[in-house]
């Protein structure tokens, strides 16, 4: 026959109420609900044996959290600090690439528009900030404050005062609908605008470098400066590409593209 063990659980009220809590939870971590079961279970006089079987944990785990519980009280029922593996890195470190990562890689006169967790590891070992580091590490460090620098968001401010006029306008004409009067049909909508991304860009307002929780953020507007382009034409309603043109566009200020609209009998 197993012996009793000699450590006797006794719980106050408060201490039965919280135990019961931790036991039930659904929420709670696994290794809580384990240990609050053994304990209640030790109060209610069952042997190491017993409670083991019950709660479907080895004989030596029931005894552990039983004494230690017995020993330090409800408080001892969490997880002592380990040492593990001595840290790599110094908080200066994390710091200086979370630092970089908030800043645009032209600062740092790097040929890039966004960092990624690679370009960041390989521009800290140029800085010196560390002699080797690994993509993975800073990747973790980042998402540690939910810094993501190579994810952006545009956006656009409407400056036109007749612009509610305007932008319904298009949205009836996408409805197929001309000064309140629907489409026949022979009628199409047309809208143009410029197929090639290869252009050179200039943004007319400074972008929001990336932050905790936050991407960076890049307002729409911009002007080009000179460049070689393909104009091209899409039939709105029956999804048909018009044959794009060539053209050379001078620096200029990109505006909204507005559909048109064709009436054969005009």
């Amino acid at each position: 026959m197993s012996r009793r063990s000699p450590f006797v659980v006794r719980l106050s009220s408060e201490d039965r109420t919280i135990l019961g809590e931790r036991a039930g939870s659904r929420t709670g971590s696994h290794a809580s609900v384990v240990r609050s079961r053994i304990v209640l279970l030790a109060a209610d006089g069952l042997r190491n044996v017993d409670i083991a079987a019950r709660v479907g944990v080895c004989v030596d785990m029931a005894s552990r959290w039983r004494k230690r519980f017995c020993e330090e009280g409800i408080a001892g029922l969490v997880d002592r600090p380990r040492s593990g593996r001595p840290r790599r890195f110094g908080s200066e470190v994390v710091a200086g690439i979370k630092a970089l990562a908030c800043e645009p890689p032209e600062q740092r006169q790097v040929p890039l528009s966004r960092w990624s967790s690679a370009e960041l590891a390989g521009q800290a070992v140029r800085e010196g900030l560390v002699s080797a580091i690994s993509s993975s590490t800073v990747r973790r460090w980042l998402h540690a404050d939910a810094i993501k620098p190579w994810r952006y968001r545009s956006w656009i401010f409407p400056r036109d005062p007749d612009f509610a006029a305007k932008a319904a306008r298009v949205l009836d004409l996408y409805a197929r609908v001309w000064n309140g009067v629907p489409l026949g049909p022979e009628d199409y909508v047309i809208s143009a605008d410029e197929k090639s991304q290869l252009q050179a860009l200039c943004r007319c307002h400074p972008f929001r470098p990336p932050g905790p929780g936050q991407v960076t953020r890049v307002e729409f507007e911009y002007e080009r400066g000179g460049t070689l382009a393909y104009m091209g034409a899409y039939d709105v309603h029956r999804a048909l590409r018009v044959s794009p043109h060539r053209v050379l566009g001078g620096r200029q200020r990109v505006v909204p593209q507005r559909p048109t609209i064709h009436r054969p009998d005009a």
